[in-house]
């Protein structure tokens, strides 16, 4: 796109866009799509299971991170079932890499529900998909557009970045109350799938060739710096407690190399968040 001939629709005075303000946005949303449109694994054989998991792998990591850890995952774990029944070392071995460790056990968690519960079935009704444990309204939204099609209202980064920009290019302090009713008036109801793969997908192109328009979203908060965090650590820990369990506190204070007090504080949490055990001295998956 030629920044200098980029035109933007802004809603003024808070009005309702005309039917054809809407097509010409639809029209260049599509046109990018079709002309640039990312060709990414969870967009075919589409089926709820691999929806959800990469909507969870998607959270918080770049997408050419997940890329290569969802067909690993999805080779061990190939349906709720086998996830449900997943061995926690193998889990958070195939998980190593994508960060935020909580996520695998949380999608676990998930998984037992729906092979208790649901036998098996990702439910595709939003209030059911809501009262599962560990997902929100971004996830449920995300599922029920992308694993059943269904014409949604959702919210993320990428589609925040799309409305901030074409419709308050000028503005700081976008709300996404602000946003939401453009999401639903511009809804291409005839195919939420593409519609909202194609508004991904032009928002990662924004992202690239403009100021990420986010920053003036008043949701907006800069992620915590990675290097020498609780994260770094939790990470590391659990990289060598899968490589080389057992170990006692000392040893995996000295292969980490860090604080003594920060490792043994995010031992004892790990412990009792689930991911670690202690038996004896030593410390295992």
């Amino acid at each position: 796109m030629d920044k200098k001939t980029s035109t933007h629709l802004r809603p003024k005075n808070n009005r309702t866009l005309t039917s054809a303000e809407v097509r010409t946005f639809q029209k260049k949303v599509y046109g990018h799509y079709h002309a640039s449109g990312r060709d990414l694994p969870w967009r075919k054989r589409v089926n709820p299971y691999r929806v959800l998991v990469s909507e969870i792998m998607l959270q918080q990591t770049q997408v050419e991170r997940v890329i290569e850890k969802y067909k690993e995952f999805l080779a061990a774990f190939p349906d709720f079932a086998t996830l449900a029944n997943a061995p926690l070392p193998k889990l958070l071995s195939l998980w190593s890499g994508l960060g935020y460790n909580r996520r695998a056990l949380a999608l676990k968690a998930l998984a037992q529900k729906i092979v208790e519960e649901h036998k098996g079935r990702l439910p595709s009704d939003l209030e059911q998909l809501l009262a599962l444990p560990g997902i929100g309204n971004y996830t449920a939204g995300a599922v029920m557009a992308f694993a059943f099609n269904k014409p949604v209202v959702f919210m993320d980064t990428n589609i925040r970045r799309v409305y901030i920009h074409e419709f308050f290019q000028d503005q700081e302090g976008v709300h996404d109350n602000e946003l939401i009713p453009l999401v639903e008036r511009t809804m291409d109801p005839a195919g939420p799938r593409l519609w909202y793969n194609a508004l991904m997908d032009y928002g990662t192109m924004l992202k690239q060739q403009y100021a990420n328009p986010n920053r003036r979203s008043a949701h907006y908060t800069r992620q915590a710096p990675f290097e020498n965090s609780n994260r770094q650590v939790r990470g590391n820990i659990l990289k060598l407690l899968v490589a080389d369990a057992p170990l006692t506190a000392a040893q995996i204070v000295k292969k980490v190399g860090r604080d003594v007090e920060q490792v043994k504080d995010n031992l004892v949490q790990m412990e009792k968040e689930g991911f670690i055990r202690k038996r004896g001295r030593r410390y295992v998956i």
